[in-house]
């Protein structure tokens, strides 16, 4: 492996991980209606003998700034559909209304908000911890290029502090993102 495929893989990685971050944060309520609110919650279908995706299981619109509607694709998952909103615990009610689901987004509480931040933390430090653990693999990766003479130690340092570089500017990234959501989250 040369020194420019291995920086490709580390950047690769730390972008994964700035991109699954920007997923999962939206999955965190602001108090407006998002899909992306419910898209991942699981749904057990037994009549399908599979746990999937809500995403997979209906398409999710919203019909006015704080209410999501959820029509399933087969009518006979607004049941499991419905359970599976209620257990995600997710502070939003569903109302079966025929096939469809309707869901409320209430307003947020300031207690609510803050325990928001909370997970939104969570959610940047983990995605801070993925991007250390690349940028490790990066540096374990020029120790090897080194000891099989594919490096010089001047040519090692430098190829070490582009890896630096780059877990820098993800790791500024992730603070902004998550900044710029807790701002979000904490505006009424």
């Amino acid at each position: 492996m040369t020194p420019e495929e291995s920086l490709m893989e580390v950047e690769e990685a730390m972008q994964k991980s700035l991109e699954y971050m920007d997923q999962e944060f939206g999955g965190i309520r602001t108090g407006k209606a998002s899909p992306s609110l419910v898209d991942n919650v699981d749904v057990n279908v037994p009549s399908y003998g599979s746990v999937m995706k809500l995403k997979g299981l209906a398409v999710i619109s919203t019909p006015e700034p704080r209410m999501l509607l959820v029509s399933p694709f087969d009518p006979t998952t607004t049941n499991d559909i419905e359970r599976a909103i209620r257990e995600a615990n997710l502070g939003l009610n569903p109302a079966v209304d025929g096939t469809n689901i309707r869901l409320v987004v209430p307003e947020l509480t300031e207690e609510r908000r803050m325990e928001m931040v909370k997970r939104l933390k969570g959610m940047a430090e983990d995605a801070r911890v993925r991007v250390r653990s690349a940028r490790k693999s990066g540096m374990d990766s020029g120790k090897k290029m080194k000891n099989d003479n594919v490096l010089t130690e001047d040519s090692l340092k430098d190829y070490e502090s582009q890896v630096q570089e780059l877990t820098d500017k993800y790791v500024k990234q992730i603070d902004e993102a998550a900044s710029a959501k807790e701002a979000e989250v904490m505006t009424v």
